[in-house]
């Protein structure tokens, strides 16, 4: 639409000159004495044009000729840049495909070019960004091939190039520098430095995914337990990990916690920081209550730690692994109460109603009897023990079973009973 109204334009216009042009009678006349010369008014306004245009195209091609200097002086120079950037883009192809030499290379030749614009007085606007990216690309080259000398060099003059300079971009390159930093010292195994560097860093900084996850290696590597148990938390909040491999980690770091523990207040410290959800993960409980036990804590206090989970134990054991549902079995076991206790009887009822609700619970089968073993309540744990060896598939809890029925046919004094269940506990394959 837009074309046609331009052509429709033209066509008037053109009509308009023609009839002008035609209908125009005016002449205008020219005394050069002797001679006098008369002109139509046409032609006389055709040539008046012709001058004018002849005039603007030797004046631009005068300032063209003129200008010819300085546009060859701005095309060396900005050839110059450009063989700069494509030096620091080839920089960062070599290091991307592992040539490590040839990145440092080609980053100390970004940073000689860019040099010799600057002797020859030209100023880039992103010349300190250009400078500091080179020296990072130079250190990083330099630490996969163990120069630390280098990579020191190229790491200071790319932190003084930032931090002479404001900025936005100066800003983000500054922090990306720190980040880089930390890193190549965790690589290097030195995680004091590392998390040196990280705490350096403003809150807002320290709060990213990247740099949280740097810190967690590191407070690991330190063995800042709770340090890195409490980024591990942030980081599976902020969905770093997938909810597998979160619950692994934070798992693993819980159990290595409480494995630190000397004595029985560091480890109350420990569980009481410990945040309810992660209280009833089975194997944080069930290593807690044995870690009591083993540091001269009370039954009750090891039992008082994994009542949560029994409600869970008897409903719905199959959300549970085999490994987790053989650590909880194995640390109630420890724990269960003897005849003194003072909750003895409220266990008893306890394990024995849930065993009746699940009679084929070959788990619940044992703990019954061993509890009934430690009430002295020696046929039920007979009779009870008997069921649940013949289920049992961990090797360690039919071991015990089959150890417990031989201690009950001796205390019977039935020798040959005594002798076959000693004789299955020895066959029992370990773990």
């Amino acid at each position: 639409m837009r074309a046609a109204l331009w052509l429709i334009t033209l066509f008037a216009l053109a009509v308009a000159g023609a009839w002008l042009a035609g209908n125009n009678q005016g002449t205008v006349t020219l005394f050069l004495f002797p001679h006098r010369i008369d002109l139509s008014l046409n032609l006389a306004v055709l040539v008046v044009f012709l001058v004018v245009l002849l005039v603007i195209l030797a004046q631009r091609a005068l300032g063209a000729f003129l200008a010819l200097p300085k546009r060859a002086q701005r095309w060396r120079l900005q050839q110059k840049e450009r063989a700069s950037h494509s030096d620091l883009l080839d920089s960062m192809g070599h290091l991307m495909a592992g040539r490590y030499l040839r990145a440092r290379k080609a980053a100390e030749q970004t940073l000689a070019k860019e040099a010799l614009l600057q002797a020859s007085g030209v100023t880039l606007d992103h010349a300190v960004s250009l400078r500091g990216l080179a020296h990072i690309i130079a250190a990083e080259a330099s630490h996969a091939l163990q120069d630390k000398a280098q990579r020191q060099h190229h790491l200071d003059l790319a932190l003084a190039q930032v931090q002479a300079s404001a900025g936005s971009e100066c800003q983000s390159l500054l922090e990306g520098t720190q980040l880089r930093a930390a890193r190549w010292l965790l690589d290097d195994r030195d995680a004091t430095a590392s998390l040196a560097r990280l705490n350096a860093l403003p809150p807002a900084v320290g709060r990213r995914m990247a740099a949280m996850r740097l810190q967690l290696k590191a407070a690991r590597l330190a063995g800042q337990l709770e340090k890195a148990l409490e980024t591990a938390s942030l980081l599976a909040k902020h969905r770093a990990f997938s909810p597998e491999a979160a619950e692994s980690l934070m798992t693993r770091l819980m159990l290595d916690l409480l494995g630190q523990t000397r004595d029985m207040d560091s480890l109350q410290r420990v569980w009481k920081r410990l945040t309810p959800s992660q209280r009833l993960m089975p194997m944080v409980a069930a290593e807690a209550a044995q870690r009591c036990l083993q540091l001269g804590g009370s039954a009750a206090t090891a039992r008082l730690w994994l009542q949560d989970l029994w409600i869970p134990m008897q409903a719905n054991p199959l959300i549970w692994s085999d490994a987790q549902l053989l650590c909880v079995v194995q640390a109630f076991d420890a724990c269960l109460p003897g005849v003194e206790a003072e909750d003895a009887f409220v266990w008893l009822s306890r394990v024995e109603s849930a065993q009746q609700s699940q009679l084929r619970a070959a788990h619940l089968q044992y703990l019954a009897g061993r509890l009934c073993l430690r009430q002295r309540l020696w046929g039920k744990a007979q009779s009870l023990l008997a069921q649940a060896v013949k289920n049992l598939h961990a090797p360690v809890l039919q071991r015990k079973a089959w150890i417990a029925l031989a201690e009950l046919a001796e205390q019977r004094q039935d020798p040959v009973q005594a002798a076959a269940a000693w004789k299955q506990a020895a066959s029992v394959s370990p773990d």
